[in-house]
């Protein structure tokens, strides 16, 4: 074999064992025992051909293209999670000449990962291998393994995703011992009053509570650490009910619990591990109903521009700003205080005290506002009807206004979910009898267009659900068990419903479909067939379940979307794309905000074009248009 490259490669082509590759096969030296018995002797000759001892190689590199082998030495190759390799010799057995390189005193030596794709089961750490890199991949790190394969890159890319190595373990950035040597870097005392800012609206986590109807005056408010206090001044014109606390500003404030409590931008300015994380779970004593938590995202490049402090940056103010990615907020949130914390915005997290509150919160989440006002319009100018005519219209704005109500829930209303409830069985004795005499005014295909609706609504819930512990009946909100009633034989059908679905957008041939078939039912947006569909956010509740899944699943990691106009599902790479533009009437609205979600690396790439780069105009708005 040794100058016959056709026998070589045939042979190479027969391996089972090793780590493939599209160029090449790579075996540790304890699988010798499993290789052809022509590719061992060739090892062993060429090896004591070119005087390349025992203690210079531990890995081989078979070509597939070429008759050549590498000699690869990673010393630390079972001990080390990454092994840097230190040096290399390629044979050109064609030639019968040698190449030799040494990275011993590299910054950057080229290293490897999963290493029980080089080694056999029987390996005494091959399960520990699997491990490491299962590690990896549930964070995203081989998703381009172009970056990957020199140590700087690696260890940036760590990084990024939130992460450090401890003795080779991925552990979380906030976790990360503190450096000592950096905390006497800084001239004078951390000023963090100068953190606080004035501002002329509502912030970002308060807008977040006004969009989900949690200002509307039915519950109290306690800001701690509200700074100057513009969000309370905006609040208390409202007649909401709120106090606020700040150590600098408002020192003086006597705490008590309230219903919802807002830290916003408070966890970022404090520099010190301990009294972040007490000042989080003080915060979250003070709730009734929920906790609203806020922090500033920010990506390395800008970190990098900073002087580093402990585990965050000090700024020229000598302010101190500890910057969070997605996940690692997510991460800190539901570690500190042991409860799910669920994304309204970037860097905005609302974590539920009151458990029947945050299943009402989730429910209400995937409800879609449909207009049924005018489809009910359209029904009745095609099919006008004279049955109880004279009941309806001498009613028509209380039954018009129950009949709405009856779309948006696909279903009967019970007392308690429509206002005049007691005016409805007065006039028609009950609330199905009334409901027929609607059924028979406006029709039964409006109604069961809702009932299918509400009920996709329900499977979306519930299949999100399926990614933390799912609550008993007894615990959910009366209106939803009314909605299991109506629309399932059981809780426990419901449950099974929901897992086939949720497990059917793992397909990318379904995405793929059904977002070919959301374009050729809505007649607008834009496809390409096998790469993504790009859609205006006000179509939906349209889309199949399925889709709707798929995009609520990104949106679970990013939060509330309503201040999108377009959502780009990606059909085969497991990405959903978010678009914001300036001013959406304009003839040709310009790109400011694009954010894409990686469903499979959990991670979320943030991207403004108001600062350095130009904002792109939509030229084919109309497309997105019925």
């Amino acid at each position: 074999m040794n100058d016959n490259f056709s026998d070589y490669r045939n042979t190479v082509k027969t391996l089972k064992i090793g780590k493939h590759l599209f160029d090449a096969i790579y075996i540790h030296q304890s699988t010798f025992d499993k290789l052809p018995k022509e590719l061992a002797t060739l090892i062993l000759k060429t090896a004591e051909q070119f005087a390349i001892s025992d203690n210079h190689w531990n890995i081989v590199k078979f070509y597939k293209r070429d008759f050549k082998i590498t000699f690869l030495n990673y010393p630390n190759f079972e001990d080390d999670s990454y092994p840097a390799l230190k040096n290399s010799q390629i044979v050109d057995l064609e030639k019968q000449t040698t190449r030799k390189s040494n990275y011993s005193k590299s910054e950057n030596p080229p290293i490897l990962h999963r290493k029980e794709t080089f080694v056999n089961e029987s390996h005494p750490l091959f399960n520990l291998f699997k491990e490491i890199t299962k590690e990896g991949e549930i964070i995203g790190l081989y998703e381009k393994t172009n970056r990957i394969g020199f140590k700087q890159n690696w260890l940036r890319l760590i990084k990024s995703k939130g992460y450090y190595l401890d003795q080779g373990r991925l552990k979380p950035l906030t976790e990360k011992p503190i450096n000592k040597q950096q905390a006497v870097t800084i001239n004078g005392k951390i000023q963090r009053h100068k953190t606080a800012i004035n501002r002329h609206q509502l912030s970002q986590p308060m807008q977040a509570l006004a969009r989900h109807n949690y200002l509307s005056g039915a519950y109290s408010v306690l800001d701690y650490g509200c700074g100057k206090g513009d969000d309370i001044r905006e609040l208390e014109a409202h007649k909401i009910n709120v106090i606020g606390y700040d150590p600098v500003h408002r020192s003086d404030t006597k705490l008590s619990k309230k219903d919802i409590i807002n830290l916003g931008f408070v966890l970022n300015v404090i520099e010190e591990r301990t009294e972040r994380a007490e000042t989080l779970k003080k915060a979250f004593s003070y709730s009734k109903k929920l906790l609203i938590v806020s922090v500033m995202i920010a990506g390395q490049n800008h970190i990098n521009q900073f002087k580093p402090y402990k585990d965050g940056i000090i700024t020229s103010r000598n302010t101190f700003q500890k910057y969070y990615s997605q996940g690692e907020i997510r991460y800190y949130l539901e570690k500190i205080l042991g409860q799910s914390a669920i994304a309204v915005g970037q860097g905005i997290f609302i974590i539920f005290k009151d458990k029947i509150e945050e299943q009402q919160f989730l429910a209400e989440r995937q409800h879609i506002k449909r207009d049924w006002h005018q489809k009910t319009q359209r029904q009745l100018a095609l099919k006008p009807k004279k049955i109880r005519k004279d009941f309806i219209e001498k009613n028509i704005e209380l039954l018009t206004d129950y009949w709405q109500t009856t779309l948006e829930l696909g279903r009967i209303p019970a007392n308690r979910e429509f206002e005049f409830s007691a005016q409805i069985r007065q006039i028609g004795g009950s609330h199905n009898k009334v409901h027929q005499a609607l059924l028979n005014y406006f029709g039964e295909t409006i109604f069961k267009e809702s009932q299918n609706k509400r009920k996709e609504d329900l499977l979306v819930y519930f299949a999100l659900g399926m990614f933390g512990k799912h609550k008993p009946q007894s615990k959910m909100p009366e209106s939803l068990k009314r909605d299991i009633k109506a629309f399932f034989p059981n809780y426990k059908q419901a449950l099974e419903e929901a897992r086939n679905l949720l497990f059917s957008v793992g397909n990318p041939q379904i995405i793929n479909d059904a977002c070919h078939t959301a374009y050729q039912t809505l007649n607008a947006g834009i496809m390409e067939e096998g790469h993504h569909f790009i859609f205006h956010q006000q179509y939906l509740g349209e889309l199949s379940a399925e889709l709707r899944i798929y995009i609520a699943c990104a949106t679970q990691l990013y939060g509330d979307i309503e201040e999108f106009q377009l959502i780009k599902a990606h059909t085969r790479s497991g990405k959903v794309s978010l678009l914001r533009y300036d001013d959406w009437d304009k003839k040709e609205p310009l790109l400011v905000e694009r954010i894409k979600i990686k469903l499979r690396e959990l991670d979320i790439d943030f991207f403004d074009y108001t600062g350095e780069f130009e904002p792109m105009p939509l030229l084919d708005k109309g497309r997105f248009m019925l």
